[in-house]
């Protein structure tokens, strides 16, 4: 029971933490989608006015579906401007208009009779459309609070409604195919299914982004995460003006543990070494596996800096050596590094890394165990 409550607990967490750089890009682009299929739903609505004025409607109501379609498109245009550039706030607001824009269309056809503003079941169903559409902000506080909304004004529209054309004698409350008690919470039940089947959703592109950027045995972020960060570790630099190195970082002979203690030696060993080297780094700092052996570090300080840290994580490595089994030898692991500082070395994520693997090659070459910072 502890253990399903702690994992609800860690679901929920992750759902109501901001989201990081690769999911606000996914975030971003998912909100510049949104943007055009509502721009694409309001084009479809154009019509709207002649299709009035064809079926005989008056004067106002031609007027009142011509001020809306023109009003909405306006909206929609403004959205998409907006989402040209990524915004924290834009997708709380977008999803506010999408759900609060159902209710008022329900409100206008519930104007005169109330009972049409709980019968419009096409009406009603943008609230789905629009719960659903959040999913592709991949942020679940955006889905849970459009659902939240929605879930807020339909309950005080029918039950405003029901209070006044209870007087008026225009609804029947036991009417379970219209106005009903019975019906209205059976829209509200699929407004819950909805939200919560766009929180499922993100959670599992959340996961699917988690598991592509990350490293299956360590847990460290892989090569793929650390291309996706980059650009903005170095925009957060440059806006800062705070030093920025790259370390490329090789672990000397480690082929020998897989060949004295077999295969699951050396993915615990591996784990071994990257627990060490995380010790070392800052909060604003990644160490991210690349492949094998390999590790990158981004730490933000100067190089020479960076040289002197790791020359006290190579202490450290060597004072803690890994022990596969009891009664076995243990061992004790080198490594051999190359620094890259930004932007003197290199100004792109490609750049820097062939400056460090240039210089980490230099490093191995007498043997390994050697940290170097600049070209011979």
């Amino acid at each position: 029971m502890h253990a399903n409550e702690g994992r609800f607990g860690d679901m929920l967490r992750q759902l109501m933490a901001p989201p990081d750089e690769v999911m606000r890009d996914l975030a971003a682009s998912g909100e510049r989608l949104v943007a055009r299929i509502r721009l694409l739903l309001t084009v479809l609505a154009l019509p709207l006015p002649l299709l009035a004025a064809a079926s005989g409607a008056g004067m106002g109501r031609i007027l009142f579906y011509l001020g809306a379609v023109v009003l909405a498109s306006a909206v929609s245009l403004l959205w998409l401007v907006l989402s040209r550039r990524p915004r924290p706030w834009l997708p709380f607001a977008t999803g506010a208009w999408d759900v609060s824009l159902v209710t008022a269309v329900l409100v206008v056809l519930a104007i005169g009779a109330p009972a049409a503003g709980l019968d419009s079941v096409a009406a009603w169903s943008f609230y789905l459309i629009a719960i659903g559409l959040t999913a592709l902000r991949a942020d679940g506080r955006v889905a849970l609070f459009a659902g939240a909304l929605a879930l807020v004004q339909y309950a005080a529209l029918a039950a405003a409604l029901s209070a006044g054309a209870g007087t008026a004698g225009g609804l029947v409350p036991s009417d379970l195919d219209g106005a009903g008690v019975g019906a209205h919470l059976l829209r509200l039940l699929l407004v819950v299914v909805a939200t919560g089947t766009a929180v499922a959703i993100v959670r599992r592109m959340q996961s699917l982004v988690e598991r592509s950027g990350h490293d299956g045995l360590t847990g460290l972020p892989n090569r793929s995460w650390l291309l996706q960060r980059m650009p903005h570790v170095f925009a957060t630099a440059r806006n800062s003006g705070a030093s920025l190195t790259l370390v490329l970082l090789d672990i000397d002979r480690f082929k020998r543990v897989n060949d004295e203690a077999g295969p699951q030696a050396g993915d615990r060993a591996l784990r071994h070494i990257a627990s060490t080297m995380s010790e070392m780094l800052a909060d604003n700092e990644s160490l991210a596996r690349i492949g094998g052996q390999e590790f990158v570090m981004v730490l933000h300080c100067p190089a020479g800096s960076a040289w002197e840290r790791l020359d006290r994580l190579r202490r450290t490595l060597a004072e803690r050596p890994f022990l596969p089994e009891r009664g076995q030898d243990a061992f004790a692991f080198t490594f051999s590094a190359g620094l890259a500082a930004w932007p003197q070395d290199g100004a792109s994520t490609s750049g820097l890394l062939g400056c460090a693997d240039r210089r980490l090659k230099s490093a191995k070459a007498p043997g390994g165990n050697r940290i170097v910072a600049r070209d011979p």
